[in-house]
């Protein structure tokens, strides 16, 4: 008898992970947004196993969702690393590992920031008058100063 239930258990288990890998390998998800999804329909413990199974096994992952999302960002957008942190915020990854991503790669992402200012610059300064609008429109996108401050530098050169 405890045999049967036990695999009973085994088998609603592995039902339940198959479940929220299918979620999970249509689109890499964040801890949170597996979370989220199946918290009505999943028992939270059962879920907690589930969740810590498939990161052990790496398919849920929010550094690499970090480091894909911002992969991602530069190749297909013009964005502050403030823009950047907001948007992976919105997503709810781990604060502690996008922190310490940005601070890793802050070189790189300071880069990135002041290539995408002089971009954004390009397309919208034609006369002194739309570069004050541009820079304007920079700071209100999260653009450091000295990003904004180099874009311009750089142009001017």
């Amino acid at each position: 008898m405890e045999f049967t239930k036990n695999l009973a258990e085994a088998e609603e288990f592995d039902k339940l992970k198959n479940k929220v890998l299918k979620y999970v390998l249509y689109k890499k998800r964040t801890e949170n947004e597996v979370r989220e999804k199946f918290k009505q329909e999943i028992e939270e413990n059962k879920l907690e196993d589930i969740i810590e199974l498939l990161k052990t096994y790496e398919y849920i992952s929010d550094r690499d969702y970090i480091e894909r999302s911002i992969k991602e960002f530069k190749a297909l957008k013009n964005m502050s690393i403030k823009e950047i942190n907001y948007k992976l915020l919105q997503k709810r990854v781990n604060k502690a590992l996008l922190d310490e991503y940005i601070y890793e790669n802050r070189e790189d992402l300071l880069q990135f920031e002041i290539k995408s200012a002089k971009n954004i610059l390009r397309k919208r300064v034609k006369s002194d008058e739309d570069l004050a609008d541009a820079k304007r429109y920079l700071f209100s996108k999260g653009y450091m100063s000295e990003s904004v401050s180099i874009a311009i530098d750089e142009m001017e050169e």
